[in-house]
């Protein structure tokens, strides 16, 4: 396949040529010639991007915002209601939900996808069976990655979701997942997340901090017992209480994760509908320390979080409206937003590096816009999204107003 007139993140007017799910050539623009018989697309007025990802999101809970007749605005109360909520659920609805989401997120360019997926009593093993089977079916699309989200994970109610988890892991969870923060034994719960994980040679993905606390601790314990050997790949999502803390101590913490190689996601759409609403005055924004984990070098990805449910009602399942989102609340610049939701999201996945370069896996996304900064400001839905040098999703917009029959001399 031969793209022609594309224009590159560095403003370049280029042809690229896809082969064997690779990007073969990458030439300026009318350099390349079409093969007899290549199929040739003109990417004029597109910006042509490595695929972008998303690292954190919930396509079990995904678009059942309507079923609760109410919103939520404080995150116990949201996970009260689901978990009320989710005792009703069968795994054909919970696949056919998900399905929708992740084919919502691969149309916005998003070609590797993490799911969380709760474990626990009342849901037992029935999201993890319906989001793998949803990782098998759109495998031609997209990685999807699955994490059995489960907690508490100490005491005797801690005891059933343990062997949950390892029984979620064992059916193919890719991912062990949990959440200190809600575990009356914070520590505990961190300590064995990583013990399941350790025995299936998985990697881990903790709901960590997700609060306004000072003395929330959950990063502080993940990054100490990951760096006393944990080979298989650590992540803390949210990260919310590193944010209230002075600075000296942002970049002590930060410094820690980034030496120990525990990724974090920021989830800032979520974050800033559900934290700090205690706080009427001076309100934080509910996010994580961005430049201090920028400025050590951790490895940091933007995630999209929930998409409609009753954690937040909003959610359109796209990773550049999660850009914008870090352009506007965490003062990143364009470019620095779209590294998060694009190679930033990547490595915390565990997924090789995408780029618009000879030999990169040909995951690529064209979007109508005149620049990277265009793309993040203002994202449209005209896209065209390529999986492994093939075409797999194509979005057109068309727009009529009545100025356009308005005299051009008016």
């Amino acid at each position: 396949m031969l793209l022609q007139n594309a224009l590159s993140g560095e403003g370049r007017r280029v042809d690229v040529r896809l082969a064997d799910g690779l990007v073969a050539e990458v030439a300026p623009a009318s350099a390349l010639s079409a093969s007899p018989r290549e199929e040739v697309l003109d990417l004029d007025g597109y910006l042509l991007l490595p695929a972008l990802a998303e690292p954190h999101t919930h396509l079990d809970k995904a678009l059942t915002a309507d079923r609760f007749g109410r919103e939520f605005t404080e995150l116990l109360a949201a996970i009260d209601a689901w978990h009320g909520h989710r005792e009703t659920l069968g795994i054909d609805d919970i696949a056919a939900r998900a399905r929708r989401a992740a084919l919502r997120f691969v149309a916005n360019g998003a070609t590797a996808i993490r799911t969380h997926a709760d474990v626990g009593q009342g849901i037992e093993l029935r999201a993890v069976e319906a989001l793998v089977r949803v990782r098998e079916e759109l495998r031609p699309l997209a990685d999807v990655q699955v994490v059995a989200l489960t907690y508490p994970l100490t005491g005797v109610a801690g005891a059933s979701n343990r062997s949950l988890l390892r029984e979620a892991l064992a059916m193919g969870a890719d991912v062990a997942g949990g959440a200190p923060h809600v575990d009356p034994d914070p520590a505990g719960h961190v300590e064995a997340v990583l013990e399941e994980a350790a025995e299936a040679g998985r990697p881990v993905d903790l709901h960590a901090d997700e609060n306004m606390r000072p003395d929330s601790v959950d990063l502080l314990e993940l990054v100490a017992r990951v760096a006393q050997g944990f080979p298989h790949g650590a992540t803390a999502s949210h990260c919310v209480s590193l944010g209230v803390q002075p600075p000296e101590v942002q970049a002590e913490r930060a410094a820690a994760a980034a030496a120990a190689g525990v990724a974090v996601v920021t989830c800032p759409v979520a974050n800033l509908y559900l934290q700090a609403r205690d706080r009427p005055a001076e309100t934080p924004r509910g996010l994580t320390a961005l430049a201090a984990l920028r400025a050590a070098g951790a490895t940091l990805a933007g995630g999209g979080d929930n998409v409609q449910d009753c954690f937040i009602p909003v959610g359109p399942a796209d990773p550049l409206v999660t850009a914008q989102y870090l352009v506007v609340a965490g003062q990143l610049t364009p470019g620095a937003a779209l590294e998060l939701v694009g190679s930033g999201a990547r490595a915390v996945m565990g997924l090789p590096p995408l780029a618009l370069a000879p030999g990169s896996p040909a995951d690529l996304v064209a979007v109508g816009a005149s620049s990277p900064r265009e793309a993040v400001a203002a994202p449209t839905s005209r896209r065209l999204v390529f999986r492994r040098g093939e075409l797999v999703c194509r979005t057109d917009v068309a727009s009529t107003s009545a100025a356009d029959a308005l005299s051009p001399t008016l």
